[in-house]
């Protein structure tokens, strides 16, 4: 199986705005969010589906994704941080995880042609960074 992208940001070929990464999971910035502080959680090896992972890495997705959940809730403030797990557009498993106040804002499309806004990334990476306690 050819690299994904997402295998290619965790070998640091490609970078990235990251939130949080351990041995087995990293947490993502996505560069074509819905709100504000859209994040992707991405276990560490590529397995096409989520489902498709052993249980040690997926209960690594699952539990990155609470502890990248409540940091988006402390720092940002939203109403609610929705949880998507497409299985679309990338061959890696990932979980979306997208802070919003109204359900027009979690069901907003994304316009993925839009110039990716890096200073705006880089200012959100720095309010949401998690340390690792591995």
């Amino acid at each position: 199986m050819q690299d994904s992208i997402f295998t290619k940001i965790i070998k640091g070929e490609i970078p990235a705005y990251k939130i949080y990464e351990d041995n087995k999971t990293i947490a993502i910035l996505d560069i074509h969010p819905k709100q504000p502080g859209h994040t992707l959680v991405i276990p560490k090896i590529q397995v096409d589906q989520l489902w498709d992972l052993d249980s040690i890495y997926y209960q690594a997705v699952m539990e990155t994704c609470r502890k990248v959940a409540l940091r988006i809730r402390d720092v940002l403030k939203p109403a609610r941080v929705g949880v998507i797990v497409e299985g679309v557009d990338v061959n890696h498993a990932h979980v979306h995880l997208i802070p919003f106040n109204t359900p027009e804002e979690f069901h907003a499309f994304r316009d993925m042609n839009k110039a990716t806004d890096d200073k705006d990334l880089a200012i959100m990476e720095d309010k949401l960074k998690l340390m690792s306690n591995e």
